[in-house]
């Protein structure tokens, strides 16, 4: 019979975590970024005369935007190595902010709560927005264990319905306003606070993911899922709590993201959820589940970052934008499948 620990080397061994490789993948995934952005600082100097790497103010803009992005990212990458996919996380961001960002505007409940108050504190506005984000994700967990329907399909719904509660709950109007405190969340040690939550977040996770019981009976789930069952490993369980989680840190996403533009309008998130698994796939996260890491997830939402900024400096029309990154994400995914392939006829 099956034991855990043949479970668990099984997920290790999809990680790619072999002894003969020479190179970790992250270290492969980083090397492309550097040599992305080379290409960049030469096309700059070569057509337009700039460097791309020297300008602070847009490597901050980069940091920046990967940062929301790759809140979000860290959670579908645990979705995907699952063996699932999350489709809802733009829409959730926009839910989850449209709810909060109510309790975030100055001197808006002094009737409501108390006639000396006149703010709540900004972690009421916070814990609604990672409460809402992780229901939401809870929906998406339940919805796949419990009536077997594809995650594909489960969050696919779950992305029109966040979009039309988003819309319905402010009648479609943005909502601004802010109180300080709250705005700290996304403006603080001078506008870099995104990033440190980026970072922090991504660090508890790159531990979880490697470390923990949790993080092996995810990689074992996406392995192996029925290895993992007799096993012993409550798969129903488990993917609620990835998926619950997934939908925790959107939530997260939402707060850092309106806290840092001031306002929330019904319309944001619009196409998270793809650059999130794009982040993911060129970070080397496997669409076929069991394989991928933090690591590599946070460096691949840093190339996605360098690129769209790389291409905004050259120049080039979004629509050409959307084009190459969707030609990337295709090539990703055939590598993808091209290592699986090589790793079964190996095994």
């Amino acid at each position: 019979m099956t034991t855990l620990n043949d479970t668990m080397k099984t997920a290790k061994d999809s990680q790619g975590a072999k002894k003969t490789k020479r190179i970790p993948p992250e270290v492969s995934i980083l090397l492309v970024l550097v040599g992305i952005s080379i290409m960049f600082e030469i096309l700059g100097w070569i057509f337009i005369g700039q460097s791309f790497l020297m300008n602070m103010s847009r490597l901050q803009i980069i940091v920046l935007q990967v940062s929301v992005i790759g809140i979000i990212a860290i959670g579908v990458t645990m979705v995907i190595i699952t063996g699932g996919i999350d489709l809802s996380s733009g829409s959730v961001v926009a839910m989850s902010a449209m709810i909060a960002a109510t309790f975030a505007q100055s001197s808006n409940w002094p009737k409501v709560i108390s006639p000396a108050l006149t703010d709540l504190p900004f972690v009421v506005p916070l814990i609604v927005g990672l409460i809402v984000g992780a229901l939401a994700g809870f929906v998406n967990g339940w919805l796949i264990t419990k009536t077997k329907i594809p995650p594909f399909i489960a969050t696919l719904g779950m992305m029109v319905s966040a979009r039309g509660v988003a819309r319905w709950y402010t009648d479609g109007s943005p909502v601004s306003g802010f109180t300080k405190e709250f705005a700290m969340l996304g403006n603080a040690l001078d506008r870099w606070m995104p990033v440190v939550i980026f970072i922090v977040v991504a660090i508890i996770f790159h531990i979880v993911m490697r470390y923990t019981r949790f993080g092996k009976f995810t990689y074992a789930i996406g392995a192996n899922p029925q290895a993992a069952r007799v096993s012993g490993i409550n798969i129903d369980r488990h993917l609620i709590k990835v998926y619950t989680i997934a939908g925790l840190l959107v939530g997260l996403a939402a707060m850092v993201a309106i806290a840092r533009i001031k306002t929330a309008q019904a319309g944001m998130g619009l196409m998270y959820e793809l650059d999130a698994i794009a982040a993911a796939v060129i970070g080397g996260v496997s669409l076929s589940g069991g394989r991928g890491r933090i690591a590599g997830t946070v460096v691949g939402a840093l190339i996605l970052g360098v690129m769209l900024s790389g291409f905004t400096f050259l120049r080039i029309d979004a629509y050409y934008q959307d084009i190459i990154k969707g030609a990337i994400i295709v090539v990703a995914v055939v590598i993808d499948q091209q290592r699986q392939n090589k790793r079964k006829k190996t095994t």
